[in-house]
C-alpha cells in the first residue's frame, strides 16, 4: 500500500512494494512509513558518478581527497574498484589525478595541488559552491560573516577557507554569545548546507536579537535535499513508535534526520550504515516504524532495510511524500572536456 501526502497528481512513486513471498506476512497490524525524498541528492549522484567516470576514463588508480561523500558503503565501494581515500593531498603522487570531494575545499587546496602537478577535478556540490561564492563576494565587500555550522565539518572547513579573516563559526544558538563584530551594520549570516533547518532558524533568530540589522544570504543556504528530507521525516514521525536512519555517523544530515525524527514525536531514532546493524529490541512492542535515509546513501541500503523489516512482521509499506526531486547536475567541466576527447579519438 502506498500513501502519497503532498504529491503532484500523477506523480510516480519510487518503492516498488517489493516483499519476498517468504518475507510476506498475514496482516500484523505492524507497519513501514517509508519517507519520500530520501537517499541520493544531486549533489551526491554528481560526485559519485565524477569518481566512477573518472575510473573509466583514466584507469585505476584515481586518488580522492577526503571521503567523497559521507557513507561508508559508497566509500567501501568505491575502494573497490580502485578508488584511493586520502587525507591531504600530499598522500597523492605527484603528476597524479585527484578528486576533492562533495563537501568543498579551502583554495589553498587548489594551490597546493598545483604545486604537486596533479590533475585535479572538483566534485564540490554546486550548492556548496553557492555558499562558497557568497562567502567571497561578502567578504570583498568587507562584511563580517557570521557561518552557522559545525566546527571541523569538511565543508565548515572549506567555506571558511575562502575568507578567513571575515568568517566566524557559529556552531547553534549556545554559540551566539562568543560571536564578535567590527560593524553591527555591516553583518551577514551563511551556513552549512546540511544543518537542521528549525536549528539553523533558532541560530538566525537569536543572532538577529544580538545584531537587529543582520542581513540573511540572497537565497536559502540549507540544500533542497536537506530539507526536503527532513519536512518528510517530520510528517511521519509522530505516527511512529521507532524511526530508522540510513546514514553513517560522519554524514551531517542523516544524523539531522534522527534528531528530527525525536524532536517531531517518534518514541526513539536511530542510524544505520546496514540493515544488519537493526537491533530487534528496537522493535518489540513497535506497530510502526519510519524509515528514511540520509542524502549520500543509495537506494539499495534502504531496500535491505525494508526486507529485514519484513522479515520480522513489517510488510506492509506506505510510502509518504511529500516533494518530488527532479534537480540534476552535469559533471565538472574538467572531467567532461576530457571524456568528450577520448570520445573523439573513438
Amino acid at each position: 500500500m502506498v500513501r502519497v501526502a503532498g504529491a503532484a497528481a500523477g506523480e510516480p512513486d519510487t518503492y516498488d512494494g517489493r516483499v519476498t513471498e517468504a518475507q510476506a506476512t498475514p496482516q500484523t497490524g505492524k507497519r513501514v512509513l517509508l519517507a519520500k525524498p530520501r537517499g541520493y541528492c544531486a549533489g551526491v549522484d554528481r560526485a559519485v558518478q565524477t569518481v566512477e567516470e573518472a575510473l573509466k576514463l583514466y584507469g585505476a588508480p584515481i586518488y580522492v581527497r577526503k571521503q567523497i561523500v559521507h557513507n561508508k558503503h559508497v566509500v567501501q565501494t568505491l575502494e573497490a574498484q580502485g578508488a584511493i581515500f586520502v587525507e591531504e593531498n600530499e598522500e597523492v603522487p605527484e603528476g597524479a589525478t585527484v578528486i576533492f570531494s562533495a563537501h568543498g575545499v579551502a583554495p589553498e587546496v587548489y594551490e597546493q595541488a598545483k604545486q604537486r602537478s596533479l590533475k585535479a577535478i572538483d566534485a564540490t556540490c554546486p550548492l556548496v559552491t553557492k555558499v562558497h561564492q557568497e562567502a567571497k563576494r561578502f567578504a570583498a565587500e568587507d562584511y563580517d560573516i557570521l557561518l552557522i555550522g559545525h566546527e571541523g565539518h569538511e565543508e565548515v572547513v572549506g567555506t571558511a577557507g575562502e575568507a578567513p579573516a571575515h568568517i566566524q563559526l557559529v556552531d547553534g544558538p549556545d554559540g551566539v554569545d562568543k560571536i564578535t563584530v567590527r560593524d553591527p551594520e555591516k553583518v551577514v549570516w551563511l551556513s552549512q548546507t546540511t544543518l537542521s533547518v528549525d536549528e539553523t532558524l533558532e541560530t538566525v533568530a537569536r543572532l538577529k536579537q544580538r545584531l537587529p540589522l543582520l542581513q540573511s544570504p540572497p537565497s536559502d543556504d540549507i540544500c533542497y535535499a536537506t530539507s526536503n528530507r527532513q519536512h518528510v521525516v517530520k510528517e511521519i514521525a509522530p505516527e511512529c513508535d521507532v524511526v530508522i536512519v540510513v546514514g553513517s555517523t560522519n554524514s551531517s544530515n542523516s544524523v539531522r534526520l534522527v534528531e528530527v525524527a525525536l524532536d517531531a514525536g517518534a518514541r526513539a531514532g536511530h542510524l544505520v550504515d546496514f540493515a544488519h546493524e537493526i537491533d530487534d529490541a528496537w522493535l518489540v512492542d513497535a506497530r510502526t516504524v519510519g524509515v528514511s535515509s540520509g542524502a549520500s546513501v543509495p537506494e539499495d541500503l534502504v531496500r535491505d532495510v525494508l526486507d529485514h523489516l519484513a522479515a520480522r512482521g513489517f510488510g506492509d509499506v506506505e510510502e509518504i511524500t511529500t516533494a518530488n526531486e527532479r534537480l540534476t547536475f552535469s559533471l565538472p567541466q574538467e572531467l567532461k572536456r576530457d571524456m568528450k576527447a577520448a570520445a573523439a579519438r573513438g
